[in-house]
């Protein structure tokens, strides 16, 4: 048997539209038509009860009486669909095979007494086809009459959403049938009302924990990704700080080798241009003297490690780790050589003006005075600097093997930042 989209059957075209003739032809081609269902789960049966034609009703049910429990996706049966229409024969027609179907539940728990209650609303008879609304009601209290003859009826059957038949009618403030129901000894579900509203304030809090916890989600990923940015920023920075230093201790080695390759061919009374006892040719008139031996040995030391700063700049470092300890040597050797130049520029100025000068003692003085503090100065940063990362690198071993959390990650990020902040000077 052919279907089409819906997976409906010619059998479901003739049992919707009330064509027994085709009904029964069909049925007697082949019965297990009738147990097709629709995409929606919906079989004849139920289109044929929800239209209200008897004859195709009682045709289908006398081929397979248990086809009236079929359940379509919304967990109703043909008698659900039954009590939907305008048809009291079909109804009682469904309860013939098993009366039990009229305490069937569908997917939110409503039986059809539940559905008969809420069909006779007064928005609900409005929509009634080709019948007047007062024959609307009194087919609707059929109806509901038939299904409370039952002896078989819960009527007070509370669905999903804590209703009973009683409730809903008071809902929709339909006094008729809510008298009818009262008749029959129907009552309110209070209960149950409250045991929903109890399930509805748990889902609801549910609902405000999983938000919240989307929310921190939500907000850790975006500080996470600030702290990354932040991070990446700050090296960038210090990259460029590093490059800096690189170029800056390349231009001052180049400068003070040029000096101290320079002045020792510009030294006091130059040299000896002719042949004399105490001299030998080319040789300095100032070179037996202790100041001299001084300044040669602090310039050639200033001269040579210059000249190894700038050979250092000839190696391409791409790591950071390795630029920075390559600056790290840099420095240390511009201190030595700044040193040495200024030992052998005091050391001259004995021989210029002489050992027993003021103006040489007071250029040793100060010299000596501006050296020594800059140099000492660094040395306390550096110091410092060191114990501080001893100690931070210690709180962090401490508290990383007691907490793992997020929060601890993060605190251990800011820290390495201002670690790295404090590296920048401390080089």
């Amino acid at each position: 048997m052919t279907t089409n989209s819906l997976n409906s059957t010619a059998l479901d075209t003739a049992a919707t539209q009330g064509h027994i003739d085709v009904v029964n032809l069909l049925l007697e081609t082949d019965a297990s038509l009738a147990k097709i269902a629709r995409n929606n789960g919906k079989t004849v049966l139920h289109s044929a009860a929800r239209m209200g034609h008897v004859l195709v009703v009682k045709s289908l049910l006398d081929k397979d009486p248990s086809i009236g429990l079929r359940i379509d996706k919304k967990g109703q049966t043909a008698f659900h669909m039954a009590v939907k229409g305008q048809n009291v024969e079909i109804v009682m027609e469904l309860l013939k095979p098993d009366k039990s179907i009229i305490n069937l539940e569908d997917n939110k728990g409503n039986k059809p007494l539940h559905i008969a209650t809420r069909k006779g609303n007064p928005k609900a008879m409005l929509i009634c086809p080709a019948i007047h609304v007062i024959l609307c009601e009194f087919i609707c209290s059929k109806i509901l009459q038939a299904l409370l003859s039952v002896k078989e009826i819960d009527i007070n059957a509370v669905n999903r959403a804590g209703e009973t038949a009683l409730s809903i009618a008071k809902k929709f403030s339909n006094e008729d049938i809510a008298s009818i129901l009262k008749e029959f000894g129907a009552v309110v579900g209070k209960e149950p009302a409250n045991t929903m509203n109890a399930a509805k304030q748990l889902k609801q809090t549910v609902s405000d924990i999983k938000h919240d916890v989307q929310s921190q989600l939500r907000q850790t990923r975006q500080t996470e990704m600030k702290v990354y940015k932040i991070k990446k920023r700050l090296k960038k920075l210090h990259l460029g700080g590093l490059n800096n230093a690189i170029n800056s201790n390349t231009v001052v080695a180049v400068l003070i080798a040029t000096v101290a390759f320079a002045a020792i061919f510009q030294l006091p009374g130059q040299f000896v241009q002719e042949h004399e006892d105490e001299f030998t040719l080319g040789q300095a008139y100032i070179a037996k003297y202790a100041a001299f031996i001084i300044f040669l040995v602090s310039d050639s030391l200033a001269l040579f490690i210059s000249l190894a700063v700038v050979v250092q700049t000839s190696l391409i470092v791409v790591e950071q780790k390795a630029k920075k300890r390559m600056v790290f040597v840099m420095n240390k050797l511009m201190w030595l050589a700044c040193l040495f130049i200024s030992v052998a520029f005091i050391s001259l100025t004995y021989v210029v003006v002489g050992h027993d000068s003021w103006l040489a003692w007071s250029t040793m003085a100060i010299g000596t005075t501006i050296m020594l503090t800059t140099l000492g100065s660094m040395c306390y940063f550096v110091v410092a600097h060191r114990i501080e990362e001893k100690n931070m690198r210690n709180i962090r071993r401490n508290s990383g093997s007691r907490s793992r959390s997020w929060s601890l990650s993060v605190g251990s990020d800011s820290e390495i930042l201002n670690s790295e902040c404090k590296k920048m000077y401390a080089l």
